[in-house]
């Protein structure tokens, strides 16, 4: 009998069962989340999907993972606080993939978040050849993997590099830029901006401050005149104010009242080193007034690849550990295959190993789409789509069993052609023993799912409730089902792009080297909706945001363009806006009402009452945010923090205000029969019905319903809002203003969007156009693309497979051209042509 013969118990749970859920909107939700299967939880914006999947079952199953933990070291961690419901039954550990991980910091890479540099380090370290003190290259042999290396060749002793040594965050680090790849260095351009001064009216900036006048001093003792245009000094005198050697100076100067000589004696800096000492000072101010003079610049001493010299002289398959970095994930692959042959036939155990580790790393990123990727590429620079792929497959490749994994949207930012490869990812972790809940639109990933649980059946109050539920077949034919339409096939959005009227203008932007894009050339029609498709990598986020928006920018401005812009035609547009999805706000003193400008509208309706005028009250004493309204324990927060040590940090309503924000005489005051904490505790459309008489506040609230976020409350705190929620309000922001010569960019609106909160936005698109606006959006939505008036199709790959415009013209005709990469699934979506 073998050990996989024993029967599983028939005891085992199958099922989470929750119970009494009442987390942000939901209304005691009792619900059974299936056990060891993939699980995706649906619903309009805001109507608590996140809620269910994050605030409830991620951190409740977080935070029991947290209590086997010591006290120590639960002391040391942030823990969220607990989510309020009766009880969570068979809830296994949980890992959360949030909708949008931090931006990592600047020692990150593609390498290092992904871990597959580990592993070439490894790589290197182990089967490269080393160079040794003689500059002989000693090929790899079972004789190298010793910790003392002999040469072959002279006989010379030397270590074997570790993996450690090809570390840019340890001892690999270039010891110039400390690993970074880049410096900052003074710019000396900005040291004399204006060369028609001479040195004693000020042209050497650096030495215009304090003490460091006495170098200017110094400088004329070392024979550098300070009475003519610094453009007409010499060149040797030019050096010694920019180069000139640190020395002590005999200086005399002379007293302003009676002509008295004084002698001093003056230790010279020259104007680069005066810059250089100021940022070395412990003063703050001092250095930020140095910052103006600095420019980051390339290492050029590892020239951008991080590495000491040392590091960069081993080679594996004939490139240094920098060129391997250089290379796509595809071509990385290509490259591993190719090196057995050039390898000794006695490290073949160890070879196979070693390259079997790294393919492990590599294919769950390469099935994402993400073989464009370089593993030099900076984290920072990467799009919040890439950095949740790569988060994804780390976590598959943990390869755990028994866990919960909770992800938000991770097909943000993916195109059509690559969610095969995320539903293979996700299917992996299932089917490894973990249950996996999928916060998710896209209906490919909804149709893979073994279990749907829909909440709705709107926002807000009006949501928090399950409405459906059961396999995406069921979900389909359920009458109570919203997402089920649409699972079945239904179009979300109705607009026809072709009846629009309107002049043929066109913005036309031609870019010549940057990134994947070699002299593209675009074009843009006014009082349009254009869409750009493509997969990850392709060049859309480098063709709009990196060269469109700063070009237009510096048009504008009567600045130079950029120097990989060729030409710019903007055929009339006078402003650029654009509306990403980042939070608004920092924390719960940013609102809807104070976003909106309906709070200051508000707070006069209030200090326009009998009682405020007797107490003659201005408008700031209705504020959470002086100390004249403000509650005085909470000061407006209305609620409080408590530090339990080893505990995570509790937040209750604080005990004086009981959540109102503001004191006691300030809610005295009423309008209608509200207070104004009241007031906050309005939905937006609640509110609208409330103020309809008084036109400033129904005129700052009446964008945000249109937007679709009618259902948010007054007093909210911004920072809490979805990624879709943010964008919207910050349209809202727009609506009320010009949009004549408006231009505006979304970087992937459609996220975290139900097809009927898609349509909703593209009806929102349509008032700006009717306004006169021109709008463009990267997306890969295919509601979305569909409904634009233009669609500019990018490709055929990522990185140096893209960079091409593939297709252009009207959606239908985009889905029916071969060029397209985007086409053949925006041909499924639009069904059979018209006859």
């Amino acid at each position: 009998m073998a050990a996989d013969d024993i029967s599983v118990p028939e005891t085992l749970p199958t099922v989470i069962e929750v119970r009494g859920a009442r987390h942000n909107n939901l209304q005691d939700v009792d619900v059974d989340v299936p056990l060891w299967r993939t699980v995706a939880v649906v619903g309009v914006s805001g109507s608590g999907k996140t809620s269910l999947a994050i605030g409830t079952l991620y951190a409740e199953g977080m935070h029991r993972f947290l209590e086997g933990l010591s006290t120590y070291s639960r002391r040391r961690l942030t823990q969220a606080q607990r989510p309020d419901v009766d009880r969570i039954d068979h809830l296994p550990a949980a890992l959360a993939l949030r909708q949008r991980p931090p931006v990592p910091g600047p020692r990150s890479t593609v390498g290092t978040m992904s871990e597959v540099l580990n592993v070439l380090r490894l790589t290197m370290s182990r089967l490269g050849s080393h160079l040794c003190p003689n500059g002989h290259l000693v090929a790899p042999s079972i004789a190298t993997l010793r910790e003392e290396i002999v040469c072959p060749v002279c006989g010379a002793h030397f270590e074997h590099p570790s993996a450690e040594s090809f570390a840019f965050n340890s001892y690999g680090a270039c010891p110039a830029c400390q690993g970074l790849g880049v410096r900052s260095e003074v710019d000396i351009a900005t040291l004399v901006p204006d060369p028609g001064k001479t040195i004693a009216d000020g042209a050497v900036l650096p030495w215009n401050s304090g003490g460091r006048r006495l170098s200017m001093y110094a400088a004329g003792e070392l024979g550098v005149r300070l009475d003519v245009p610094y453009r007409d000094l010499t060149d040797h005198e030019r050096d010694i104010v920019l180069h000139g050697e640190p020395v002590r100076q005999q200086v005399t100067l002379h007293s302003g009242r009676n002509g008295r000589a004084v002698q001093l004696s003056v230790n010279y800096d020259n104007a680069v080193a005066a810059v250089e000492r100021s940022l070395r000072s412990n003063n703050e101010r001092t250095r930020r007034l140095v910052q103006r003079f600095l420019v980051t610049r390339v290492c050029s001493v590892c020239h951008g690849t991080r590495l000491r010299p040392e590091a960069l002289a081993s080679q594996l398959g004939g490139r240094n550990l920098a060129e391997i970095s250089a290379l796509t994930l595809n071509e990385l692959r290509g490259f591993a295959a190719g090196l057995p042959a050039g390898l000794p036939a006695e490290l073949s155990r160890l070879t196979t190993g070693l390259l079997a580790e790294l393919d492990g790393r590599l294919t769950p990123l390469l099935d994402v789409g993400l073989g464009y990727l370089t593993l030099d590429r900076a984290g920072a620079s990467l799009s919040t789509g890439e950095r949740q792929r790569i988060e994804l497959t780390s976590t598959v490749r943990a390869s755990t069993t028994g866990m919960l994994y909770v992800l938000d949207e991770p097909s943000v930012g993916l195109h059509p052609s690559n969610v095969t490869g995320l539903r293979k990812t996700l299917a992996a972790l299932a089917g490894n023993g973990n249950s996996v809940v999928v916060v998710e639109h896209e209906r490919e990933i909804i149709r893979a799912a073994d279990w749907v649980i829909e909440l709705g059946p709107a926002a807000g109050a009006k949501g928090g409730t399950v409405i459906a539920q059961g396999t995406p077949g069921q979900l389909e034919t359920d009458p109570h089902s919203i997402i089920g339409p649409f699972l079945a096939g239904a179009v979300a959005v109705t607009r026809d792009p072709l009846t629009r009227s309107g002049p043929d203008e066109q913005i036309v932007l031609a870019v010549g080297d940057l990134y994947n894009l070699h002299d593209v050339t675009a074009s843009f029609p006014l009082h349009r909706l254009t869409a750009l498709a493509g997969p990850s990598g392709a060049g859309k986020t480098a063709l709009i945001l990196d060269s469109l928006i700063p070009a237009a920018r510096a048009l504008l401005t009567g600045a130079a363009l950029p120097g990989h812009v060729r030409r710019l035609d903007l055929a009339g547009i006078r402003q650029v806006v654009q509306v990403d999805s980042s939070p608004i706000g920092q924390n719960a003193r940013s609102t809807p009402a104070t976003y909106s400008g309906a709070f200051d509208q508000i707070r006069r309706v209030f200090a326009e009452t009998a009682y405020a005028r007797r107490r003659r009250w201005k408008p700031g004493h209705f504020s959470f945010n002086t100390r004249e309204g403000q509650c005085p324990t909470c000061r407006g927060l209305g609620a409080i923090d408590l530090d339990v040590q080893y505990l995570p940090d509790i937040t209750v309503l604080c005990p004086t205000c009981h959540g109102a924000r503001f004191n006691d005489a300030t809610l005295a005051v009423r309008v209608d029969g509200l207070t104004i904490a009241d007031v906050l505790g309005l939905t937006v459309d609640d509110a609208l019905e409330r103020f309809a008489e008084r036109a400033p506040v129904a005129a700052a609230l009446r964008p945000v319903s249109e937007v679709g976020l009618g259902y948010l409350r007054l007093g909210e705190p911004t920072p809490s809002l979805s990624g879709g929620e943010s964008q919207r309000l910050r349209i809202a922001s727009r609506l009320r203003s010009s949009q004549r010569g408006a231009l505006y960019v979304f970087d992937e609106p459609s996220t975290g969007l139900h097809p009927l909160d898609v349509a909703t936005l593209v009806g929102v698109f349509d008032r700006l156009l009717e306004a006169g606006a021109t709008i463009i959006v990267i997306d890969h939505d295919l509601d979305l693309l569909a409904a634009a008036d233009q669609l500019i199709d990018m490709g055929p790959g990522g990185g140096p497979e893209g960079g091409r415009i593939l297709a252009v013209g009207p959606p239908q005709d985009v889905a029916q051209d071969p060029a397209s990469v985007t086409g053949p699934w925006l041909a499924e979506h639009l069904g059979p042509p018209a006859a």
